[in-house]
């Protein structure tokens, strides 16, 4: 069996960053991932903001990666083409009080280098954003947050990676390893196996196992989890910047989040539980997150509400970053506790672990062959018509409406599917189809078709996210999805 040179554990925006910033050297690279797509994990439930550098201080590991993360995401869409928009950041305080922690963010962001950061009159913040509760007193602008798609995100990294080389092996959950020889033996719970020198740990909510199985260091990691509800693109709550609370000493409070895409989403709660696996939405925390988000902004409404969902952020004692190499195993590299602002952070966490492996003896000769940038596909939502008409011109399925909430065609269904996107969720969170206010009432069925086409799979093989979420739970036997309509 073949030794890779580096294989990474968790295909998370973090485990993404670092495969696609190791894809720039002469290594045999693979990441192993547990779920049968990339960004099925933490990932997947995030808000989506790109953090303005002010809600931590100077001396954490996660503010310096924040920051340099932050200033790499202009270069990065021009490469990768994921949706994103720098609409920036307010934080709306409502006392003296909250403006006295207001005046210590706003130094956190001095001296953190900030984009443009400035401390904000009533006046000033409501002529920034005049859907704000007229009783603001005050706050925060950070010109330099933003929005971007996380998923499309850490697809367009995966892609990226693959492309220059690195192999992707899905449904590996690593159960073992053992080292011999200079080489870790990895083996999956389905008793795959593959060989590797060094092992990265971006593993996520699973950090702390996969630690353990290596024989590294002992750890905790702590599920905080995060409800957050969708509202529909025309709800009047759409704000032009992302709207921040002033935060609490475990969270950064509930948002109202203008998403890069036009929708509108509020949350997230910050509940420390032990379920690792717990994505219910209650009616409680419904009740909190709308109270808290119509204090912001009045015009917030349930009645726009098209989804809910929640994210569990992986939580580490001191509420820092891990990224280190081991000092209990060898050749092993730590990159735990990856909670906010870990998505801003994310392309510079591949470089300080780049950094890390070069320090500790690993050669990296640059690939010469090595191509940043990868193609974008073309969307029906948001191309001028007569762009539009010489697509359908050139691929007749650009003219095929498959989504009418979201606009998506079927030519975007079978450039997901033909780019390894082969479950209904790995689709949605490729092309936006089933996002929309019917949640797919009216295009999932014509995604089966699509999708049974594309792979030759049967209607009882379709999953929404890999085995175990079949989309038909019974023997259909021999009607073919054309028949069923």
């Amino acid at each position: 069996m073949d030794c890779f040179d580096i294989a990474i554990i968790g295909g998370g925006v973090s485990g993404a960053a670092i495969a696609r910033r190791m894809s720039a050297y002469k290594l045999k690279t693979v990441l192993l991932e547990k779920e049968t797509d990339v960004s099925f994990g933490v990932s997947k439930a995030n808000s989506g903001i790109i953090h303005g550098g002010f809600h931590h201080g100077k001396g954490a590991l996660k503010s310096h990666l924040e920051m340099k993360g932050n200033l790499m995401f202009d270069q990065l869409q021009k490469e990768l083409h994921f949706p994103f928009r720098r609409n920036g950041i307010l934080v709306a305080a409502f006392s003296t009080e909250e403006m006295r922690t207001v005046e210590e963010l706003y130094q956190n962001g001095l001296d953190n280098g900030a984009i443009g950061i400035e401390l904000c009159s009533r006046s000033r913040i409501l002529s920034l954003e005049p859907k704000l509760n007229p009783d603001v007193v005050g706050g925060l602008h950070a010109p330099g947050g933003g929005m971007i798609e996380p998923y499309q995100f850490v697809y367009s990294l995966m892609e990226s990676a693959l492309k220059n080389g690195v192999q992707l092996k899905t449904d590996f959950n690593v159960s073992q390893a053992e080292e011999k020889d200079g080489c870790y033996l990895i083996t999956g719970e389905s008793g795959q196996t593959i060989q590797a020198k060094w092992v990265i740990n971006a593993a996520g909510l699973y950090a702390d196992k996969i630690s353990s199985i290596f024989g590294a260091e002992d750890f905790k990691i702590t599920p905080r989890k995060g409800e957050e509800f969708l509202l529909d693109r025309n709800a009047s709550a759409f704000t032009q910047r992302i709207i921040f609370p002033v935060p609490s000493k475990v969270s950064k409070g509930m948002l109202v989040i203008p998403t890069v895409e036009g929708t509108t989403m509020v949350g997230p709660t910050a509940i420390i539980g032990d379920d690792k696996e717990d994505k219910a939405t209650t009616q409680g925390n419904f009740e909190q997150v709308f109270y808290s988000a119509r204090r912001l902004v009045p015009t917030v409404s349930e009645r726009d509400i098209i989804t809910s969902f929640a994210g569990l952020r992986p939580v580490l004692k001191g509420n820092d970053f891990y990224i280190d190499v081991s000092k209990e195993a060898p050749r092993f590299v730590q990159v735990a506790g990856i909670q906010s602002p870990g998505l801003t952070a994310a392309p510079a966490i591949g470089e300080y672990v780049k950094d890390l492996l070069r320090k500790a003896g690993l050669i990296l000769e640059e690939n010469p062959e090595y191509d940043p940038e990868i193609e974008a596909v073309p969307r029906f939502r948001g191309t001028e018509k007569e762009e539009l008409d010489k697509l359908i011109a050139e691929n007749p399925a650009y003219g095929e409406v498959v989504c009418r909430c979201e606009s998506v065609s079927e030519a975007e269904i079978v450039a997901a599917i033909r780019r390894g996107h082969k479950t209904l969720d790995g689709i949605k969170f490729y092309t936006r189809a089933r996002m929309g206010r019917c949640q797919g009432g009216f295009c999932t069925f014509r995604i089966l078709q699509i999708l049974q086409r594309e792979t030759g799979q049967t209607i009882e093989d379709l999953t929404k996210r890999g085995s175990g979420s079949y989309i038909v739970n019974a023997k259909v036997g021999d009607l073919s999805v054309e028949e069923m309509v």
